[in-house]
């Protein structure tokens, strides 16, 4: 984050946030606190970015491709947690 404005920072907190809540929302039906809303988006955000190119999906750019992004990366993050919790 050196390289990050406090405007990309801020933009990176709200998309996190909104993708963390609606992953958590459509995978556990409610959702798991302001912090960790943010940090489920961001590493979905990651996830999707690694999961996503790998079988040919682009959703675009701009801020609702990114929460789209991100909350797919998120919904499988908390279904793979699901998964391993229940082995």
């Amino acid at each position: 984050m050196a390289g990050m404005g406090v405007t990309a920072i801020i933009a990176t907190l709200v998309v996190g946030a909104v993708a963390g809540w609606l992953a958590a929302l459509i995978v556990r039906g409610q959702g798991m606190g302001l912090v960790l809303n943010i940090v489920l988006g961001i590493v979905g955000a990651f996830v999707a970015g690694l999961v996503l190119p790998g079988i040919g999906l682009g959703l675009g750019g701009g801020v609702v491709a990114a929460i789209v992004h991100a909350t797919i990366g998120a919904v499988v993050l908390l279904l793979l947690i699901r998964l391993f919790k229940r082995a």
